[in-house]
């Protein structure tokens, strides 16, 4: 303890203040000794952080100094991941093509958000010290997951204090989560799906993007349903039967209106969910991820029609490049890959008037007039996203996710003696949620009294009411009906 004590009067004082302004190129007397705000960090095998710029208060230069066994290497996770700072995707801007990163002293953290994968990576090496200007919108960084079980990521650190904090504050990583105007929607539009055509009669319905009522509200509803004979055909190529059958209908919308959502596990036909886990299994042995493998490319899974999707301080996945959206493919034999099969899934499936109807029976909604969506792929140790105001809506909304993913997709049973889950091990690990994937559903806080004074101001989705966690189960539709004012994100998914 002498020790440290010693060497947090020493990178604290007068004189080393001035050499560290010095190489950050800072005006002297900037920073300032009266604010004493540093830690020791251990970080175990998971750990990790995400995306963020650093800035609360009047923090100006973030320092690390890293207390790692020598010999830390590449395979042990732990880096400190920089990331460059470039023009919004749709900001009007003159400068729409400027970038910054951490080593420019230039302010331009207008309208800029992070890339979604890294630009540089540092390790973590025994008796280094890594600093860098804290800028809103600008020293973009995350820590990578450590992913050696015996050798724990040991540092300090801490940050320079200016006197006032920086004039651009609201462009802050902090402010910016907790901002739903333009271009913090991460969602996408609305697209139209086809019309109901009523042969008997002309039936009125609601859009799901639109509806304010609740499931108990729309049970006094005029309903389109009206699943015909040629409908329940149509699904049945793609679809289990047992979710077919008008008992199994009325039986998950008993339920989704006392619960508001439900879990749909085997919604594909086995001939489906065989062909769509083999491609991702033969996918995930070539890209050697999963089974406790470190992600150690950034770049992996991006080949073909997948690309890394961002900005990385809301999130980051891979996703289909739907150039093809026109594909009207209506066999198995016509996919050759995860990516295929899944963009046939959404296209001929999910956007067809009898998957409208059936979501509507079950959920008592009425037929739903607009879509959006997306195949996606999370990778261990890469992946995730982040609640945000952003992704906030005016009115309710029906969440659908289909996933596949390792498991037979089977609920598993808590063993009160064991105190342990019990059923597959790879269903037991997804239902626990200790590697992450689950869907997670909070109530922001609204009210509108933020603090960007100090510690209290780091965005922490704790600090919002945890509504409802929906684990990643294979072949398992999840039905979410999403208020305004609540969040989701996908927990990080560990290796």
């Amino acid at each position: 303890m002498p020790s440290l004590l010693s060497l947090k009067n020493a990178i604290y004082s007068k004189s080393y203040l001035q050499i560290i302004e010095q190489l950050t190129n800072l005006p002297p007397n900037t920073l300032t000794n009266t604010t004493i705000d540093c830690a020791i960090n251990c970080h175990t095998k998971g750990c990790h952080l995400l995306c963020h710029d650093d800035v609360i208060g009047t923090r100006k230069i973030s320092f690390i100094i890293y207390l790692t066994e020598v010999g830390w290497g590449r395979v042990d996770g732990g880096c400190l991941e920089l990331y460059d700072a470039v023009q919004e995707e749709g900001d009007d801007d003159d400068n729409e093509k400027n970038s910054s990163s951490l080593t420019s002293n230039t302010s331009t953290s207008q309208g800029h958000v992070p890339t979604a994968l890294p630009t540089k990576t540092i390790l973590p090496n025994f008796n280094t010290m890594a600093y860098f200007v804290v800028k809103p919108g600008v020293s973009f960084h995350s820590v990578q997951e450590v992913f050696n079980v015996d050798k724990p990521r040991l540092s300090i650190q801490g940050w320079y204090h200016a006197k006032e904090q920086p004039d651009d504050i609201e462009n802050a990583t902090l402010q910016r989560l907790k901002s739903s105007g333009r271009g913090e929607d991460t969602e996408g539009e609305f697209e139209p799906l086809p019309p109901v055509v009523e042969k008997e009669k002309e039936a009125s319905s609601e859009a799901i993007s639109t509806s304010t009522s609740t499931p108990q509200e729309a049970e006094s509803k005029p309903t389109t349903h009206n699943l015909s004979e040629e409908d329940i055909n149509f699904l049945s190529q793609y679809m289990n039967k047992a979710y077919l059958s008008t008992e199994s209908m009325n039986e998950i919308q008993k339920r989704f209106e006392n619960e508001s959502s439900v879990q749909l596990r085997h919604l594909l036909l086995d001939e489906w969910n065989t062909k769509i886990t083999t491609a991702m299994n033969k996918e995930d042995t070539r890209d050697k991820l999963g089974n406790d493998r470190p992600a150690l490319d950034y770049q992996v899974g991006i080949i073909d029609k997948w690309k890394a999707v961002g900005p990385a301080h809301k999130q980051r996945f891979l996703q289909y490049d739907e150039l093809t959206k026109d594909d009207t493919t209506t066999t198995v034999a016509n996919c050759s890959n995860t990516g295929e099969y899944l963009h046939h899934i959404r296209h001929t499936l999910f956007k067809s008037t009898a998957f409208g109807k059936w979501l509507g029976y079950i959920t008592s909604l009425d037929y739903p007039l607009g879509q959006q969506g997306r195949v996606r792929r999370f990778r261990p140790g890469l992946d995730y996203t982040v609640a945000h105001y952003g992704v906030l809506t005016t009115h309710s909304v029906l969440d659908a996710t289909l996933c596949f993913c390792a498991g037979n997709g089977e609920q598993c049973t808590f063993d009160e003696e064991t105190n342990e889950l019990v059923g597959s091990d790879d269903d037991a690990i997804w239902e626990s949620g200790d590697v992450g994937g689950f869907e997670c559903y909070i109530a922001a806080d609204e009210s509108g009294e933020d603090d960007d004074s100090g510690r209290d101001a780091e965005y922490d989705d704790e600090d919002d009411t945890r509504l409802l966690s929906v684990s990643a189960s294979n072949n398992t539709l999840s039905l979410v009906y999403r208020d305004p004012g609540t969040m989701r994100f996908v927990k990080y998914v560990g290796r």
